[in-house]
């Protein structure tokens, strides 16, 4: 978008100094002046020409690194320290498909470092339903603050400070790490999206597929232990209730505020700085935890996303189910 202005500013200025530079030799006051004449405007389109070089560069650098944070969000979770100081602590950037790898690979991560009341930075579309629980559990032990962000390291100077960038997605199980910290943010411009958990190898087109009895077992089940996980973590009833409301087959549903409030995924409206420790709090006021927690009908909610849709008949991978891994295990 940069780039169109300052493209029709050179072409204009090109042809405003091409029509000066075509006058007729009478009107020319000698052949000193006509040089003089010529060397301003080659000056001013060397000008133009770096201008449109540098504009140019921008917009495919940020094009470059709007593909690879998209990438990033297809490969299984990777977490990285991001430091700030002197600014503040510095905070857990964690982004990807959570997999069945995803907690081994975060206690190899968090060996040897104080993760204690530290900041996880999510950016993911989903994954593996036990592994999500059980990584969210880890960050819970820790007391962390979780919130939903893109970490940027600001490549201008060795010592820049990284930058947090609160337009990013947490859908499917991710919200239910989102909901494993201790405290919770969600900037306003962050994307927190819901939807039913499933077989996985079978989300793609649910209601064309065939369905066992074994595999009616296994989602009951998966859905008992994520309840469960739900209510320990403080979450309310109505998060269940809006995630179980929206098939496979329909767009996800995005939480507005209202209802991430209400879901209690929500604990504070302020945070002073990714990764410090005096974050003003409000608390809202919880509901019980079991409130309008119902199993029953299923509505649509249409919000547009594909996110990984996960249950524990897929592989831990966000994929399609693997000859190697059972139904319903791992």
């Amino acid at each position: 978008m940069f780039a169109i202005p300052v493209y029709l500013l050179a072409v204009s200025l090109l042809i405003n100094l091409a029509t000066i530079s075509r006058g007729k030799p009478s009107e020319r006051v000698d052949r000193a002046s006509y040089r003089a004449r010529w060397a301003e405007l080659r000056g001013w389109m060397l000008l133009i020409g770096a201008g449109l070089c540098i504009a140019l560069m921008a917009v495919l650098s940020g094009s470059v690194q709007a593909r690879v944070v998209l990438e990033e969000r297809k490969l299984p979770m990777k977490f990285t320290w991001v430091d700030c100081q002197p600014n503040c602590r510095g905070w857990v950037s964690a982004t990807g498909i959570v997999t069945a790898d995803s907690p081994k690979d975060f206690d190899e991560f968090a060996r040897g470092r104080q993760l204690g009341g530290a900041t996880i930075v999510l950016d993911s579309s989903g994954g593996s339903v036990h592994a999500a629980i059980a990584l969210g559990r880890r960050f819970r032990e820790l007391g962390a603050l979780t919130t939903v962000g893109i970490s940027v390291q600001t490549h201008t100077a060795r010592d820049a400070p990284a930058n947090m960038l609160p337009v990013a997605y947490c859908e499917s199980m991710c919200v239910f790490l989102l909901l494993s910290g201790k405290t919770r943010y969600v900037p306003e411009t962050a994307h927190v999206r819901v939807h039913q958990i499933w077989l996985g190898d079978r989300a793609n087109d649910a209601k064309a597929a065939t369905y066992s009895a074994d595999d009616l077992v296994t989602v009951e089940r998966d859905i008992g232990r994520l309840a469960k996980y739900t209510f320990d973590m403080g979450g309310a009833g109505d998060l269940l209730s809006l995630s179980l409301n929206v098939p496979p087959w329909e767009d996800l549903h995005e939480l507005s505020r209202d209802e991430l409030r209400m879901t209690n995924l929500v604990t504070t409206d302020m945070v002073a700085e990714a990764g410090s420790s005096d974050a003003a709090e409000v608390e809202p006021t919880r509901k019980p935890v079991q409130s309008r927690f119902v199993s029953s009908a299923l509505a649509t909610s249409p919000e547009p996303a594909r996110p990984v849709r996960s249950a524990e008949a897929m592989s831990r991978t966000g994929g399609v189910r693997t000859a190697t891994t059972p139904l319903g295990q791992e």
